[in-house]
């Protein structure tokens, strides 16, 4: 069901015949997982406090997990990591196992994945993991009233054209709600409709380096941080970045149940798109091109991963 693709680090990936999309971009699943969220959210930071909550949203092949926990217990072997993972195919990550793609990691993080993926939970010293398996917009609901409040959380659906349901207003919102005071949310998009639904729920916006694409990621968090907080040290948005929140693509996704099909979703959208009286995105992107480099300019939707 799942041939492994070899991306550009070395490492492997799998290509979602649902989905339309590579679980990850050519320039490598590693390298992704730690620098579009592992370091964003400013793990190593994390790991000497002794303790780091985790919502890994899409854990997929588990690339992002294992990076997080390599990334910690790095810095602090003894650190605790409670992880909950977001899935919705569990076949997924057994088939990442299945196929060994992590057979040149640590044997520690291959038992901790085969666990996860087969067992879904872990309980050993330092970690504690739980893989949730189902549609998101219901766990998200799970976690919630479970009181779990994430230092971290990677948000690492599929693009929001081939998977709307989980990059709308309603579900950001509620993945908002468990993200700690003092936590940061980081995500490979960098598309106007995903950065309106993340400052419509509260956070503060901010851009992360490109990583194997001309396009940056996202990293947010709450502002009571203060100054000479993480938010305040976060790559400001670029006037090219905030000025694309003002134009049509800047629309952004709503699924007022959090129960409608991607059909729904997507016309819902395109609709309210179709009636603004904001610019479009094309305007936007000529007024730049005129006076930026390319370099500058950002895509009106960026495309997707999931691991």
């Amino acid at each position: 069901m799942f041939i492994p693709q070899q991306t550009q680090d070395g490492s492997f990936t799998f290509f979602s015949t649902e989905f339309n999309e590579a679980f990850h971009s050519h320039y490598g699943a590693k390298q992704e997982s730690l620098l579009k969220f592992a370091i964003p959210t400013r793990l190593p930071v994390l790991a000497e406090t002794g303790f780091v909550r985790l919502l890994d949203i899409c854990y997929g092949l588990g690339y992002n997990t294992a990076t997080a926990l390599q990334t910690i217990w790095q810095v602090n072997p003894r650190c605790r990591v409670e992880v909950i993972g977001l899935e919705l195919n569990p076949i997924v990550p057994q088939a990442a196992i299945n196929h060994q793609l992590f057979n040149g990691w640590e044997d520690k993080y291959i038992k901790i994945l085969t666990q996860i993926g087969f067992e879904h939970q872990v309980h050993i010293d330092y970690l504690q993991a739980t893989l949730l398996i189902g549609d998101a917009r219901n766990l998200i609901l799970q976690v919630h009233e479970s009181g779990f409040q994430a230092d971290a959380i990677f948000l690492d659906p599929f693009s929001p054209p081939q998977c709307p349901q989980l990059w709308t207003v309603e579900f950001i919102q509620k993945v908002s709600e468990c993200l700690d005071q003092n936590g940061l949310l980081a995500t490979y998009s960098c598309a106007a409709a995903v950065r309106t639904a993340l400052l419509t729920a509260g956070l503060v916006v901010g851009s992360t380096p490109p990583v194997g694409r001309r396009t940056p990621g996202t990293i947010v968090g709450y502002p009571q941080h203060g100054q000479g907080s993480t938010i305040s040290s976060l790559p400001p948005l670029s006037q090219a970045e905030a000025e694309h929140l003002l134009t049509r693509a800047a629309i952004p996704y709503r699924d007022p149940n959090l129960s409608d099909t991607a059909e729904v979703i997507l016309k819902r959208r395109q609709e309210e798109v179709q009636v603004s009286t904001l610019e479009s995105s094309s305007q936007w992107r000529k007024r730049w091109l005129r006076s930026s480099t390319p370099q500058e300019i950002l895509p009106e939707q960026s495309t997707g991963s999931n691991d």
